[in-house]
């Protein structure tokens, strides 16, 4: 009877061994948890969760209880001169440059009158500038980019209008209806456009006493529209030559533009 009893007591399994096991695991999971949260740039949730962990194995202090081995990233120091160069202002048209694209606006506006263009040329100014608009049926033939000979007169008179000292830059755009063109010449309208802008700029710089370096051509084909297609009229709107004669900044020369 006693042999039974002792051979029963042997054949127990001693699991003791569960216990540091389990604890291995533990410090295990810890490892990974830390190897994660030191590979993240989020400083602040890295120090959250080893607070939380901490209390949860080790009443407060424990394996996670540890500075983080990322350094926080913090944005470079910005001195006092920096701050205030960011918050200036973009540089704005002063008083008196505006006086003198007004008085130029008056000056063109009397030369309309006076040749009694009142429907082919229109002034405007704008936050860009003074327009100087003139509508495509007094310069070309239809889906032509040539200017006509009969109107290189009234180009060359315009471009008088433009020497100025200093001078300057200037802008000229040409615009579409939205009607397709497709012939010999022009596949699109915004290649119609760009060629009747640089044809017009040639005739306007045959003036010697302008200066080439403040020119430029732009070409918008059908897509700017001052007035609805769906009529003639408006189509007819639609289809000018606009110079755009620029403000110096702060009354100071007008930059040459790039080359």
């Amino acid at each position: 009877m006693a042999k039974k009893k002792k051979h029963s007591h042997d054949d127990h399994i001693n699991e003791s061994w569960l216990i540091p096991y389990a604890d291995l695991l533990t410090l295990l999971l810890a490892l990974f948890i830390v190897l994660f949260a030191s590979s993240q740039i989020d400083q602040k949730k890295f120090q959250e969760i080893a607070r939380a962990f901490s209390t949860a194995f080790a009443g407060g202090t424990g394996v996670l209880d540890f500075q983080s081995p990322v350094e926080p990233i913090t944005p470079p120091a910005q001195d006092e001169e920096g701050r205030k160069q960011d918050k200036q202002p973009s540089p704005s048209v002063s008083e008196q440059e505006k006086e003198e694209l007004a008085q130029l606006k008056e000056k063109i506006d009397g030369y309309i009158v006076q040749n009694r263009l009142n429907g082919k040329l229109q002034t405007s100014l704008t936050d860009e500038g003074l327009a100087i608009t003139i509508l495509d049926d007094i310069l070309f033939d239809s889906g032509s980019a040539e200017v006509r000979i009969k109107d290189r007169r009234l180009a060359k008179e315009i471009s008088a209008l433009l020497v100025m000292n200093p001078p300057r830059n200037i802008i000229i755009s040409g615009h579409t209806d939205n009607v397709p063109i497709h012939n010999e010449q022009f596949a699109s309208n915004w290649e119609l456009s760009v060629m009747r802008a640089v044809n017009f700029m040639k005739v306007l710089l045959e003036n010697k006493q302008l200066n080439p370096r403040y020119f430029s051509a732009k070409g918008y084909g059908e897509y700017k529209p001052i007035a609805t297609n769906a009529t003639a009229a408006g189509r007819m709107k639609n289809r000018r030559v606009e110079i755009l004669i620029l403000p110096r900044i702060d009354g100071s020369r007008s930059p040459a533009p790039a080359q």
